[in-house]
Order: C-alpha cells, then sequence, then structure tokens
C-alpha cells in the first residue's frame, strides 16, 4: 500500500514526536530521520516531495545551526523539495531566515498536528502542480525546437528553419544573412545534421577573427617549410571538412586575392596547399555567413562579382530577435533553465516584471545578449525570481510611432500592451484579460486579430 502513498520525511530526533508525527500521517508513506547523515540519506534514497524538519537537531538541539545545514544541503541537492520547518515558539527570525533559505512554510512548537497537516497536504499539492508544470514546460520546448537544437516559437524563424531542413540534402552553397548573434551559426549546424553529410565534419572559420596573412593557410593548408614556421604539412580548413560541411562566417571579411583562390575551388572542387603544385580533389560542402551587404561592397568593388553567386546559390536571411514575437522569453526561459542549474540551483525562473522587460526589450545584440544578461543574472540573484535588475533592464519608454495612420498606430499600440499583459501573466488568458480589463471572449478576438498566441 505504500507504494501508492505520497513519500514524506519528518526530521525529527525527539522519539515520542516522531510516533505521534508518523501517526498523524497515515495517509503519507512516512520515514523518520534523527539527524543529518539519515535524513540526507533518505532525501537521496526516496526523493520525497515534502519534509517536516525540526531545526533543533544535536549536535545543536538548543540552536538552529543544523536545522539550518540540513535545509541549505536539502536545496542544493532537491531544490524543489517543499521544507516545512519547525521553530520554537516566538521563534520568527528562525522562521523568516528559513524561507530565505528555501523553506515552503513553518509551525511552531508544540505542535498542532491540524494545523501541520494542512501545510504538509498544501505543500504535497504545490509539489505536484509544479511538477506538472516542469513536465508541460519540457514537452513545450520540445515542441518549440525546431532543426534539432534551435528553439523557437516564431513563424518567421519556423519559416527559416524549414527552408533550411528543406536544402540541406542537396550540394547546394548556402549564404546565411543576418545581425551578428541571431544564430547563424546554429543554423549552419542544422543543417549540416540534417543533411546526408552528417557523419562528416562540420568544421566553422571565422573569416574575420584571423589576420590576412594566416587566413589562406588556416583554409588551404600548407606544406612542411612552404614559409618561416612551417614545421609540418598541415590540412586546411577546407580539406578537414571533406565528405562534410564547411562553415565561413563573415565571409564578407576574406581579401580579394584570397576570393580568387576560393571561387576555383568552388568552381573545380580541388585546392593546393600552400607551397605545394599537387592539386588535392575536396567534396566539402559550403555553407557561409555575413552580417554585412555583400552587394553594397560588390558595387564598390570590394567582393567578387562571381564568388557572390557562388556562394549565394540559396539565399536565407535570419530575422533579428526583436523580429521573433514571443521568442525573447522563450529563450530566455530556456537558458535561465540550464544556467541555474549549473550556476545557481535556487534560482526558479522571472518575476512578471522581468518577463514583461525581456518582452519589451529590442535586444540589439540578439540571441547572444539575450543569453549573456540571463547568464548574469542568475549568477547575481538573490531571490529565487530573476528580476528585471537582476537582468539590468529598464521599464522601456514607449517608442515613438512613426507612422501617422491613426488606426495602425492604434493596432500597434494593441498589440504591444497585450504583449507585454501575456509576458506578465506567463501566458495565463483569464490572468491577461483581467489585466487588461476586458472579458476573456474579447481577448480571444483580439489574439486572433492580431495572430498572438498565449
Amino acid at each position: 500500500m505504500s507504494d501508492s502513498k505520497p513519500k514524506l520525511l519528518v526530521v525529527e530526533d525527539d522519539p515520542g514526536l516522531q510516533a505521534q508525527l508518523k501517526w498523524a500521517y497515515d495517509d503519507f508513506d512516512v520515514t523518520i530521520a534523527g539527524d543529518r547523515a539519515a535524513a540526507l540519506a533518505a532525501l537521496r534514497h526516496d526523493a520525497p516531495p515534502v519534509v517536516t524538519l525540526d531545526l533543533g537537531l544535536p549536535p545543536d538541539p538548543d540552536g538552529t545551526s543544523e536545522g539550518f545545514a540540513i535545509l541549505d544541503e536539502i536545496m542544493a541537492i532537491k531544490p524543489d523539495t517543499k521544507v516545512v520547518v519547525a521553530t520554537g515558539h516566538g521563534a520568527k527570525e528562525s522562521a523568516l531566515q528559513a524561507i530565505a533559505r528555501g523553506a515552503y512554510d513553518f509551525y511552531q512548537k508544540p505542535v498542532d498536528i491540524e494545523a501541520i497537516g494542512l501545510i504538509v497536504r498544501r505543500a504535497l499539492q504545490l509539489h505536484r502542480l509544479e511538477d506538472e508544470n516542469r513536465k508541460l514546460a519540457a514537452e513545450a520546448g520540445k515542441n518549440d525546437r525546431v532543426l534539432g537544437r534551435m528553439v523557437t516559437a516564431a513563424p518567421e524563424m519556423v519559416k527559416v528553419a524549414r527552408t533550411v531542413e528543406r536544402v540541406a540534402n542537396t550540394n547546394v552553397s548556402v549564404m546565411l544573412l543576418g545581425a551578428s548573434g541571431t544564430g547563424k551559426e546554429l543554423l549552419a549546424r542544422g543543417l549540416h545534421d540534417a543533411s546526408d553529410r552528417s557523419e562528416g565534419a562540420f568544421v566553422a572559420i571565422n573569416c574575420a577573427a584571423i589576420p590576412e596573412n594566416l587566413l589562406e593557410s588556416e583554409l588551404f593548408g600548407h606544406e612542411k617549410g612552404a614559409f618561416t614556421g612551417a614545421v609540418k604539412t598541415t590540412e586546411g580548413k577546407i580539406e578537414q571538412a571533406n565528405g562534410g560541411t564547411l562553415f565561413l562566417d563573415e565571409v564578407g571579411d576574406i581579401p580579394l586575392q584570397l576570393q580568387v583562390k576560393l571561387l576555383r575551388f568552388l568552381q573545380e572542387r580541388v585546392i593546393e596547399r600552400i607551397g605545394s603544385r599537387s592539386s588535392i580533389p575536396v567534396d566539402t560542402r559550403v555553407v557561409c555567413a555575413t552580417h554585412q551587404d555583400l552587394e553594397t561592397m560588390i558595387a564598390d568593388g570590394r567582393f567578387r562579382e562571381d564568388l557572390y553567386y557562388r556562394l549565394a546559390e540559396i539565399v536565407v536571411k535570419i530575422p533579428s530577435l526583436s523580429e521573433r514575437p514571443g521568442d525573447a522569453t522563450l529563450l530566455a526561459k530556456v537558458f535561465l533553465s540550464r544556467f541555474a542549474k549549473e550556476m545557481n540551483p535556487k534560482v526558479r525562473g522571472f518575476s512578471s516584471e522581468a518577463l514583461a522587460a525581456i518582452d519589451s526589450w529590442e535586444w540589439p545584440g540578439n540571441v547572444r545578449e539575450l543569453e549573456n544578461r540571463v547568464k548574469r543574472a542568475v549568477i547575481m540573484a538573490d531571490e529565487k525570481l530573476v528580476s528585471a535588475a537582476d537582468l539590468d533592464l529598464d521599464n522601456p519608454e514607449e517608442e515613438v510611432l512613426n507612422a501617422l495612420n491613426l488606426k495602425s498606430a492604434r493596432e500597434t499600440s494593441d498589440r504591444k500592451v497585450i504583449r507585454h499583459a501575456l509576458a506578465r501573466s506567463e501566458g495565463n488568458i483569464s490572468s491577461t484579460a483581467k489585466m487588461l480589463g476586458i472579458s476573456r471572449p474579447t481577448l480571444y478576438d483580439l489574439l486572433k486579430q492580431y495572430d498572438l498566441h498565449a
């Protein structure tokens, strides 16, 4: 029968109280622990959703140091556990300190069995709801993934991902155009993983990060003794990606002289290492990316037109984060979950003000800026919920409307207000409608009208 009952860990050293509490929780599968070692062993073995913890335990039965030590370890091992602490009569400071350290609630001694039973059952119900929400969020996260790794719910980005998927199993050269930090390399990796070259190597090189005099050697390789410092024969990136995919990031920074050699490779599919006259056949697919306007560079004579058309057989334009409705908050939650697990387990989520600020921010640095801000906020956060201040995001000023058309201006304003309300209520329709002062049917009509999604 105990297998069907929820587990409860009671950390109490008084034998009389142990028996009393075990009797009171007949509808739970109760484990009793009288000290720290037994409590932590039971926590790891049973993973109980709720723990009742007496703060006054040996070797400090008249104080709280041992109880707080156990509480801190529970929060570190299983931060989702609901801990209800017992304090002496009038020990309000200890109770508040326990709450600040992650406890769910407290009760005062002498024990009122009926009152503590109510607290424990409420804690269990909350744990079940949170667990269900985590599972739903994880499932939603899977549904929001495209190309295996990319997380998005924005139709604009889903369209980009679908385009990449369609061309993945062809041998056409693909050019990804987008601002810095929009995820160009992630899309290139997704293209490689979705192609029939996925068993081969994915080799990436940032053409802007390598000095001009070294870039040729990096791409094409060199023979031993080809130049000072060439102490051994070295394969270039193109050769390393044979049978796989070469990703040329910031391709607009390749110097003109080297563009000629790259064009020859794309036309003939052979390379020559520096210092060699032997041609090496290479089967490498090229995907490139840039944030620069290559057509303007062609007009200025800084980029070869014939190379552009070799590289840009398929052109994919990647929208900035501000052009992808809902993605900022979605990605922020994904980043928070990852960084909290690694760096600050007590952090559970964002405050409603933080979500509204994330949704409102223009994100000039795109996804890279968002990731860095969330990472810093998780590290610095003192509370369970990351605030707008932790993210260093001020409340954005109202944007100046460029359009003079009153209807267009009102639609823009309505869309913005609804999105902010949805962000604050984390997509809850009832809360959003109440916040906006409208009925649920009216809100549903507006969501449909403006193509917004809770």
